[in-house]
């Protein structure tokens, strides 16, 4: 496989970090005001609403938090926020995905653990929480998936950081999140950061 790889860099506060993409997905060209559904599959694209959530975490106080990322792709946040000290769970539905999160973690010396796990049956993610953190970017492309997240975020953690580019789910999301718990966003060029708390965690 390594020769469909192709090598990143992304520069970071803390030290730049190394990752290896699916070629045919670093070919991509990412020159939109939005970023496009692309016809590589969605996880190996190295998305800037994931990159700027990387650039949100670094930095922070993380050391010794339990994080979870749902729908993590590359899992560029993840990464981050291991190399802080977190004990971090990096999700996803493709097991292709997190075999080459695995390969890039190692491959930048942070622990992670990887889980396969689908939103419509959480139960398995579930016991394994609750978590100090939830992270997302970019998650949001059909609008069933808004309901699952409303209904699995308090679930998890007290609080939830969402990167994303504006998508149309995403403000539905944004839109009914806002009615029920405190959210702070922030800008970072075409991506916002959304910061949710969420209180105590439901059973």
């Amino acid at each position: 496989m390594s020769e469909e790889l192709a090598p990143k860099s992304i520069e970071l506060p803390s030290g730049d970090l190394r990752l290896m993409q699916p070629r045919e997905s670093a070919e991509l060209p990412d020159l939109h005001g939005v970023e496009w559904a692309p016809v590589a599959p969605y996880w190996s694209v190295l998305w800037r609403s994931g990159v700027e959530l990387a650039r949100e975490l670094d930095g922070e106080p993380l050391r010794g938090r339990r994080i979870v990322e749902l729908g993590c792709g590359l899992a560029v946040p993840s990464i981050v926020a291991a190399r802080a000290g977190a004990t971090v769970l990096a999700t996803d539905m493709s097991a292709e995905a997190l075999a080459l999160v695995a390969r890039n973690a190692a491959d930048n010396d942070v622990p992670l653990e990887t889980a396969l796990v689908d939103w419509k049956d959480p139960e398995e993610l579930l016991k394994r929480g609750p978590f100090d953190l939830t992270l997302a970017a970019d998650v949001l492309y059909e609008r069933g998936s808004v309901a699952q997240l409303l209904s699995l975020l308090p679930r998890l953690s007290p609080e939830a950081w969402l990167a994303d580019p504006g998508r149309s789910p995403a403000e539905a999301f944004l839109a009914q999140a806002a009615r029920r718990w405190p959210v702070e966003t922030s800008v970072r060029g075409i991506v916002r950061i959304h910061r949710l708390q969420l209180g105590s965690v439901r059973p």
